[in-house]
Formats: C-alpha cells, sequence, structure tokens
C-alpha cells in the first residue's frame, strides 16, 4: 500500500529499489517499466502545463480525435483512453468551452453525438504534438537508436504474448 505522503513516482521508485535477487524476474521487469512509464509522462504532463495550459488527459483526448477526423463517440474515447465516461465528459465539456472541440449529430443514429476537433482544435493538436514529439525524442536521446529497436521488439513480443493469453 502506498504511503499516503508519497507520490505514485516516489512510491514505484521505493518498490523498484526494495527488489532483491529473490524477487521474480517478471515483477523486477514490470516494476522497472512503470517506474520508467511514469518519470516519462511525469516530464510530460510538467511541460504541457507549463509550455501549453493544458493536462496530459486533455491532450490524450486531442490526438485520440485527430486520429478520427470524423469524430468518435463519447463510449470510444472512454474505451480508447481507458477512463471512465465522466471522465470523458469533463474534458470535452472543458475543450468544447475553449472552441477547440465540437458535439455533432451522430450520422447514423441522430440521438447520439460524436466529438470532433474544430479547425482551432486542429491547428493547437498540431502546434502542441510537433513540440511533444520533440520532448519525446529528448527524454530518449541518450539510448542508442539499436536499443531503441530492440526494446520496441521485445515489447511488441510481450505485447503480443499478453493479448494471445487474454480471455
Amino acid at each position: 500500500m502506498k504511503p499516503d505522503d508519497q507520490t505514485p513516482l516516489d512510491f514505484i521508485l521505493d518498490q523498484t529499489s526494495r527488489l532483491t535477487a529473490e524477487h521474480h524476474q517478471a515483477l523486477k521487469l514490470w516494476l522497472r517499466m512503470l517506474s520508467c512509464t511514469v518519470r516519462v509522462e511525469d516530464e510530460i504532463r510538467s511541460r504541457l502545463r507549463t509550455s501549453f495550459g493544458i493536462t496530459l488527459p486533455r491532450f490524450d483526448l486531442m490526438a485520440q480525435l485527430e486520429r478520427h477526423p470524423e469524430g468518435l463517440r463519447m463510449g470510444e474515447l472512454s474505451k480508447r483512453m481507458m477512463v471512465t465516461g465522466g471522465n470523458v465528459t469533463g474534458i470535452v465539456d472543458q475543450l468544447e468551452k475553449e472552441g477547440l472541440v465540437e458535439r455533432v449529430a451522430d450520422p447514423q443514429d441522430k440521438r447520439a453525438f460524436v466529438v470532433r476537433l474544430t479547425k482551432a482544435g486542429r491547428r493547437a493538436f498540431a502546434e502542441m504534438a510537433a513540440v511533444h514529439e520533440g520532448w519525446v525524442a529528448e527524454l530518449f536521446a541518450g539510448i542508442p537508436a539499436t536499443d531503441k529497436a530492440t526494446m520496441i521488439a521485445l515489447l511488441d513480443t510481450m505485447k503480443q504474448h499478453l493479448n494471445d493469453n487474454k480471455e
């Protein structure tokens, strides 16, 4: 259990430092992957807030919509972002107030709505995405390209294994 005075990153790093040779290799791998992911995510989160005044969930929602210019239903956004419908509604409400997204009638079901980026939203996201990509490249710059390719291949194998073992 995480003590109340620790941030998620502190807790993960603390758990990682407690691992010994007796711990299962899979546990070590999972905690190492988690600690790296949290470090990168925290840095990106901070930079998005400082540079653009936007949260990571809002950026992620805009990224989903950028990939689907025709728009996505709220339920699909919720599934893709792995958050509750209430969270998506709150994010969409904020972005809609700022003129970055709009709700439009779903052409297949007039009772439902799809959310899509506005012209201003597409412009804003394009600017943020270009800067975001640079940040990620910077954070991984110290890792040789061959090592990155190896890690990608290994993680692809892991993802396939996890997908194959889904019930």
